[in-house]
């Protein structure tokens, strides 16, 4: 018999004891062991969550009961989920967590500490999609080329509806608070946090890069109006917030960040809340896997799935997927500054003579070179420019914006969306 303690029984935990107890027969045939949930760590003992385990609200309980051979950390947070799964590390248990912010800053000391521990966390990315298990043991004969995905519910449900029903951003967002898609503060989700640490754990398993979320492009949806929608629509796209690995060379560029990307592609097609992710490998080419990204069940799907794989065997490979140093320890992190793109711009003018001469020859000094134009009346004798752009690099994007932003007939910062 397998026994499992959950730190942290809220909305997933829950559903990680309930899968445990309803799919039991389903689990220890598949396991080739009886698995059952010993007790669970709650922040409040008196709310009642219908479940017939053993709760407490101390994390000693589980930490230090020899009989528990499963640690599943749901706590969420960063240092004290890091001091909880070191302890139970040290005490030689194994661990499962869907904590993503907590792989985001730790994984590579987590992995140290591992070593032959078994150690997953498959539910930290696109919850009931098996992304990790894809990456790391399916593709694992390839050098992977790119990932691309949708890697937040939140922000796809909320680019779907103003695609779909024209609704603005700010009602939107409410809504999607009031739905509880969204935080009460969404700046984790809409801000792009969320993906950019999803992100980085599949960055670490396909290409060995050790990076935090401050050392890459994270950049959310808040900018986005529907006259950036209506010429996307336009012009063949559609918008979405997108984590983009990239192997270039010896460096990866990692970026979070919305992007147009044309109405075909398989991506573009995914709307409300669910996720997807594509993969291409040298050898199998694209792959793409979509499903719920989020929600108590899915998650504790993903959850569940790890504790099987642990039951059948008590091995572990590593963590991360690799014994030795990824692409031969050769692959950097490329500069943000050095990422190239097409980019789209919204420029607010005054309707006024000579305006565009003189932004045409702005975008000539920074070497970018313009594909397309349009222009839409504003406010009055005001007008927005929409502008896409051929390929370009990213400083030279940036210095441009900010010359353009100082001069006396913009209207503000200019807003910016890199195309795909």
């Amino acid at each position: 018999m397998i026994k499992v303690g959950i730190i942290g029984v809220g909305t997933v935990g829950t559903s990680v004891a309930n899968i445990l107890k309803d799919n039991a027969d389903v689990i220890s045939a598949r396991a080739g062991n009886k698995i059952v949930v010993k007790s669970g760590v709650v922040k409040n003992l008196s709310k009642e969550r219908g479940l017939d385990i053993k709760l407490t609200d101390n994390i000693d309980d589980i930490l230090q009961d020899e009989t528990i051979d499963i640690v599943v950390e749901l706590m969420g947070g960063v240092d004290e989920a890091f001091e909880v799964v070191k302890r139970a590390l040290a005490a030689g248990k194994a661990v499962v967590t869907a904590n993503k912010a907590l792989l985001a800053y730790h994984r590579y000391e987590l992995q140290e500490l591992a070593g032959d521990i078994p150690f997953e966390f498959e539910a930290s990315v696109a919850g009931g999609i098996p992304i990790i298990t894809a990456l790391r043991d399916g593709l694992s004969a390839n050098h992977i080329e790119s990932i691309m995905g949708i890697m937040n519910g939140t922000c796809n449900y909320m680019m779907s509806k103003m695609t779909d029903e024209g609704v603005a951003y700010d009602a939107i967002l409410k809504e999607s608070q009031e739905l509880g898609y969204a935080e009460a503060d969404p700046t984790f989700d809409v801000g792009g946090y969320d993906a950019a640490h999803k992100l980085l754990i599949l960055a670490s398993i396909a290409y060995g890069i050790n990076a935090k979320p401050e050392d890459i492009l994270i950049e959310g949806i808040e900018n986005v109006t529907q006259e950036d929608i209506a010429f996307a629509k336009e012009f063949g796209y559609a918008i979405k917030l997108l984590g983009i690995a990239k192997k270039d060379a010896n460096e990866v560029e990692l970026r979070v960040h919305a992007c147009l990307i044309k109405k075909e592609e398989m991506i573009a097609k995914i709307d409300g809340v669910m996720n997807g992710i594509s993969v291409v490998g040298d050898k199998v080419g694209e792959t793409l896997y979509y499903g719920p990204g989020a929600g108590g069940d899915a998650t504790a799907s993903a959850v569940v799935a790890n504790i099987i794989d642990i039951a059948r065997s008590g091995k572990s490979t590593p963590m991360l997927g690799f014994n030795k140093p990824m692409e031969g320890n050769q692959l950097t992190l490329k500069s943000n500054d050095d990422i190239e793109s097409k980019y789209y711009l919204r420029i607010n003018v005054n309707d006024r003579a000579g305006v565009l001469a003189n932004l045409a020859k702005i975008f000539e000094n920074h070497h970018i070179s313009i594909e397309t134009m349009l222009q839409r009346p504003s406010e009055k004798e005001s007008a927005n420019l929409l502008i896409s752009t051929h390929c370009a690099r990213e400083k030279n994007l940036k210095n441009m914006i900010n010359e353009i932003e100082s001069l006396n007939f913009v209207n503000g910062r200019p807003a910016m969306i890199r195309i795909i």
